[in-house]
């Protein structure tokens, strides 16, 4: 059977084949604009948003080809600042690649090399990727912290991002580095940033430092604040480590603080996506009892990467932080924060299975993150009043309908009838 094309019908087709070779040629968009259902913590701030990259060098480290020598480190960074409306100038995109090294662009908000703002105080916020990663995978929360008038700095953690690794040949190549030097490059980034002389290190706070880190990243985290590592022989054969290694290597991985005596003074507050490690019971009890800077963990409920009751559940129950949140995404697995896939991971199931959450919008979650992560930095690192009154205080964001036949009303900031699916916890 064959069908008469009319003239509508090859004008559609010829409509729908431009669309699609612009939306092939362009970098892609992978936020619209919905501001109904967007929470009200999630739309920009009143800054312009400047970005660059720079490459930082951490003198003297460990050399992971013989754990006896030292070498110098050196880790990329994409830093997110206020700067000025810059009408003249066109948003950044951020390269990168998938897990199997596949190159692609992604359009930002962001003015690249714009100039920062020569006057104020920033916070700073370090914002630290996964096994594997990479510096942008949360570009949206670079992004959005900056307009609301913060410095946030992505990291590149060299050795385990996707371009370091080789997932075909050698897929576990990195973790030695991860589990290494997780919490000391967020601690080194701080460091640096509290010295640097430049024109964004001249408006950064870094007396008012806060640690974002997602899977692996968090991992780091809850090390950097004060979670010391517990592990031992046993625990290092069961991720991979040859068992006469494994008994040598033991009190390599087992520091706190980042390596420092004790927590930097500077750090006022830690966000946690899907932590590795306490599943493994990878994290001292005794220290997490004793953290002191306020915490929020975020964690889907079907995770199956790093454990929800007996992980991330467990590592919120453990901490002993007076200000202590859990947010949870239900039926979420592990990819609640990178930013939504680029059309290029739906070539393999490998690299889409890096981004995709079966049950949710990847947009909606970012729209979340950013609105929960912007209230907590505002409430516990500026003493902003008005972002603790966005931290909710009753556990189930889903609106129930009362006897009076109205519904309850929604979480601080949220649409009416908009919320569902999400869970918020304090700790006692």
């Amino acid at each position: 059977m064959t069908m008469k094309m009319t003239s509508t019908t090859r004008l559609a087709l010829f409509l729908s084949t431009c669309l699609l070779s612009a939306q092939v040629q362009a970098s892609e968009q992978l936020f619209t604009n919905q501001p109904t259902m967007m929470p009200e913590l999630a739309k920009n701030g009143q800054y312009a948003v400047g970005v660059q990259t720079i490459t930082v060098t951490n003198p003297d480290q460990l050399n992971l080809t013989d754990f006896t020598s030292k070498k110098d480190r050196q880790l990329k960074l994409e830093v997110w600042y206020p700067t000025k409306a810059h009408a003249s100038m066109s948003p950044t995109t951020y390269e990168n690649m998938t897990r199997q090294h596949k190159p692609f662009s992604v359009q930002g908000e962001a003015y690249r090399g714009a100039a920062a703002l020569d006057s104020g105080k920033f916070p700073l916020v370090v914002l630290s990727h996964g096994y594997t990663g990479y510096r942008t995978i949360m570009f949206y929360m670079g992004e959005h912290l900056a307009s609301h008038g913060y410095v946030v700095v992505g990291i590149d953690h060299t050795d385990s991002t996707n371009e370091h690794v080789d997932f075909k040949n050698n897929p576990g190549g990195g973790f030695v580095s991860t589990l290494l030097n997780r919490s000391r490059d967020q601690q080194f980034v701080l460091d640096h940033f509290a010295t640097v002389k430049s024109p964004v290190g001249k408006i950064v706070d870094a007396n008012s430092a806060s640690v974002v880190g997602y899977s692996m990243g968090g991992f780091g985290a809850i090390n950097t604040v004060g979670g010391c590592y517990d592990f031992n022989a046993a625990g290092l054969e069961r991720i991979g480590f040859p068992k006469e290694a494994a008994k040598s290597m033991v009190p390599l991985f087992n520091f706190c603080n980042a390596g420092k005596q004790e927590v930097d003074s500077r750090w006022k507050a830690m966000a946690a996506f899907a932590p590795w490690g306490q599943e493994l019971e990878v994290h001292q009890a005794d220290s997490l009892a004793e953290i002191k800077v306020p915490s929020l963990y975020v964690a889907g409920d079907e995770d199956d990467v790093v454990g929800y009751e007996k992980g991330v559940k467990k590592l919120f129950e453990q901490t002993g932080s007076e200000h202590n949140y859990l947010m949870v995404f239900e039926n979420a697995r592990h990819n609640f924060a990178p930013h939504p896939a680029p059309a290029i991971a739906y070539e393999t199931d490998y690299d889409i299975g890096h981004y995709i959450e079966p049950s949710w919008s990847n947009e909606i979650l970012t729209r979340i993150n950013e609105h929960m992560v912007l209230a907590f930095l505002d409430c516990h690192v500026k003493s902003d009043h008005k972002g603790c009154a966005y931290l909710p205080t009753r556990e189930d964001i889903t609106q129930v309908k009362q006897e009076d036949g109205k519904l309850t009303p929604p979480w601080p900031g949220f649409a009416d009838r908009w919320g569902t699916g999400v869970l918020f916890y304090r700790g006692k």
